[in-house]
């Protein structure tokens, strides 16, 4: 597909649209830490684009550098507060990214009185019914029930101006393409559709040519998306089975505000989980199958600190955002070197320290390699001081 241009960062931009009820919404604590060149250069972009009459984006910048709020602030920007109906809708691949992103919306447009729903399975449809017959202007949900309402016509999509795919080089994966399309059906013609993600391959981009005409693509350069302040090393293990014994070695080493542990199956989620159990570690685990009051549960735990490590698969690989998260440990390299660096992204958020370690068998050196080439980074064994590094 050709794209009509192109932005490649470091952006330089200069905002002059804010109300002041924005400016007041600036101080909110979700902004704290995040440099201004983050989280404003790349809002000024995208409402830059809607003035210039530019209604097809692709967003690409690296994990923890505010996409969310980014995301937040440009929706709040365009809403016309006197209408009670959906103007934006924002679908997201797993149900706690859609809840957090109706999170950051709800709070960023504190003063504004803007009302923001979570739309996704596992839910009760009637209080969805309910929400949305009150009267929603901003809409975060996943695919299969947003089209659900949209097909029951308790979401009215006449006014939506903004669709938004966040984390969109998984959106429009096989297991979503199909729903997707479903929805964009609905929209109203020249309705504004941004795809973000921290990754954007070019197959893709291929695939956006579906629904976009005249797309402005916007990216970090791939030697720009390792995140600078994360430490990465590589801890080399013969054997399948000795991975345990290594993980036990480095939390009687370790010293962790909290980490996060992937491993490749859920299989293999619930293993570690027991035997790390067993072995008098505590731990949380997450991944795709349990039901959706459980997951709630755990994140919320797990934000509130009332567990240090997670063990999951990379359901929450994506978007995710813990704050005092400093060590990733990739108990298995990930099956697609695109998630990688949404995996590393979960430490070191905005900025702070943070260390990936990466377990790594003899057959895995290979995928270890793909993994620096593609990133234009190095990956180092792992020092006898890390301690002194995380």
């Amino acid at each position: 597909m050709s794209m009509s241009s192109q932005v490649l960062s470091r952006w330089v931009c200069v905002m002059t649209s804010f109300g002041v009820s924005m400016l007041m919404v600036l101080n909110d604590p979700l902004l704290f830490n995040s440099e201004p060149s983050s989280r404003l250069s790349k809002v000024a972009m995208l409402l830059h684009s809607e003035s210039n009459s530019i209604h097809r984006d692709c967003f690409r910048a690296q994990s923890g550098t505010g996409k969310t709020a980014t995301l937040g602030i440009a929706i709040l920007q365009m809403l016309d507060m006197q209408l009670r109906e959906t103007q934006a809708l924002i679908l997201s691949p797993t149900r706690e990214l859609a809840s957090q992103i109706q999170k950051v919306v709800l709070a960023l447009g504190d003063y504004m009185n803007v009302h923001c729903h979570a739309c996704y399975g596992g839910t009760n449809i009637g209080e969805d019914i309910r929400k949305l017959d009150y009267g929603q202007h901003v809409i975060s949900g996943t695919p299969g029930r947003v089209f659900d309402m949209i097909r029951r016509r308790s979401l009215r999509t006449r006014a939506i101006k903004l669709f938004i795919l966040d984390e969109a080089d998984e959106m429009l994966d096989k297991g979503f393409k199909e729903q997707i399309y479903d929805v964009y059906r609905y929209l109203p013609p020249g309705t504004q559709v941004v795809l973000l993600s921290a990754t954007m391959p070019h197959e893709i981009l291929e695939m956006t040519s579906k629904f976009m005409t005249k797309p402005v693509r916007i990216l970090v350069k791939r030697d720009e998306l390792t995140l600078e302040g994360i430490k990465q090393f590589f801890v080399a293990v013969e054997r399948e089975e000795w991975k345990f014994d290594t993980l036990c070695d480095l939390y009687d080493t370790l010293t962790v505000t909290q980490s996060v542990i992937f491993c490749n199956t859920k299989r293999k989620v619930e293993w570690l989980t027991e035997k790390m159990r067993k072995n008098n570690f505590t731990v949380a685990s997450m991944h795709g199958d349990m039901v959706q009051r459980e997951r709630e549960e755990i994140m919320r735990d797990f934000r509130a600190g009332e567990s240090r490590v997670l063990i999951t698969t990379d359901l929450w690989a994506r978007g995710l955002d813990v704050q005092q998260v400093s060590l990733v440990i990739n108990y298995d390299l990930p099956n697609n070197r695109e998630l990688y660096i949404h995996r590393i992204g979960r430490s070191g958020r905005f900025g702070r320290k943070g260390v990936a370690i990466n377990f790594v068998k003899t057959e895995d050196i290979r995928i270890l390699r793909d993994i620096e080439q593609y990133y234009s980074t190095q990956i180092d064994e792992m020092p006898m001081n890390v301690s002194d590094l995380v």
